[in-house]
């Protein structure tokens, strides 16, 4: 059992209990999943709960939320979802799903879309089936589920077909839509906001919110220190002075994803080495590679 130091100012409560953990359970503890709020989730959260509330009509309102690959869009829809969970209908046998999360099919495809939806709701059906029936099945299911908002992940897939191919799929989506009367968030890169940009009719239905990458500021400091208040380490590791922010940044290229990464192993190790903070000398000894490293071949 590790040793409690006096002062646990530099933690929160979850991480001061968590200081009382064996090494191995304080690793476990790093290495599970934690939310950690900023200004720019929040407005994307907010917006989401707004869309969600929304008054069924014939135009609805959509969104799409683009960033880059690891900068946290599957995070704030994740944390988005545990708020609206499926659940029983204590009224009837009926599963209620609030919020359909779906993966774009990896080209443009009518079929192959209601085949994907179709499958994640366990619906029975036959591929051969013409799209026109399987989406009638759709429809049905989703009434009865009283679903209020679809929300496509890898949205970009789109740009896998040619241009006509990406209008009919984008008029697909936003038939299933308007015959549901519910919002459509899109989830995906910047390929999906240029692909919308191609049709005005299409782009004007599409609110987009960009999760930009981190840039040295007080936001980012403030991020810095809400992750040193979740790790449970005994030593303060003043995560947002400038050698060791600096660091961070260039490491993770301002990606919050690699930002929690590069934080997570050098928490584990400085657990692992006895040194219990971060420092320059841990992030320097961690092999990292950063992002725009990793698909060149090596040397």
């Amino acid at each position: 059992m590790t040793t409690i130091p006096a002062t646990t100012d530099h933690l929160n409560e979850i991480a001061q209990a968590a200081l009382g953990l064996a090494d191995s359970e304080r690793i476990d503890h790093i290495n599970s999943e934690h939310w950690i709020r900023y200004t720019r989730a929040d407005e994307i959260l907010d917006k989401l709960e707004y869309l969600f509330a929304f008054p069924r009509k014939h135009r609805m309102p959509n969104l799409l939320i683009v960033g880059d690959t690891n900068n946290g869009k599957t995070m704030i829809v994740n944390r988005f979802l545990k708020k609206h969970k499926a659940h029983d209908n204590i009224e009837s046998d009926a599963i209620m799903l609030p919020v359909f999360v779906i993966q774009a099919p990896p080209i443009p495809d009518e079929a192959r879309l209601y085949d994907e939806m179709l499958i994640q709701l366990s619906a029975p059906f036959k591929f051969s089936e013409k799209p026109s029936k399987k989406l009638f099945q759709l429809l049905c299911i989703l009434e009865q589920t009283n679903t209020r908002m679809l929300v496509i992940d890898e949205i970009h897939n789109i740009i896998a077909g040619n241009l006509s191919r990406q209008r009919a799929f984008l008029n697909v989506l936003k038939n299933l839509c308007n015959k549901l009367k519910i919002p459509l968030v899109g989830v995906g890169t910047e390929d999906a906001f240029n692909a919308l940009s191609t049709d005005p009719q299409l782009s004007n239905r599409f609110e987009p919110m960009s999760l930009p990458r981190w840039i040295n500021n007080e936001e980012y400091w403030r991020l810095l220190a809400s992750f040193e208040l979740m790790l449970p380490l005994k030593k303060a590791s003043g995560l947002i002075e400038p050698p060791i922010a600096d660091k961070i940044l260039m490491m993770s290229e301002g990606i919050i994803g690699e930002i929690s990464n590069v934080l997570t192993r050098a928490a584990v190790t400085a657990i692992k080495d006895g040194q219990e903070q971060i420092t320059l000398k841990t992030l320097k000894s961690l092999k990292w590679i950063q992002p725009s490293e990793r698909n060149r071949p090596p040397l």
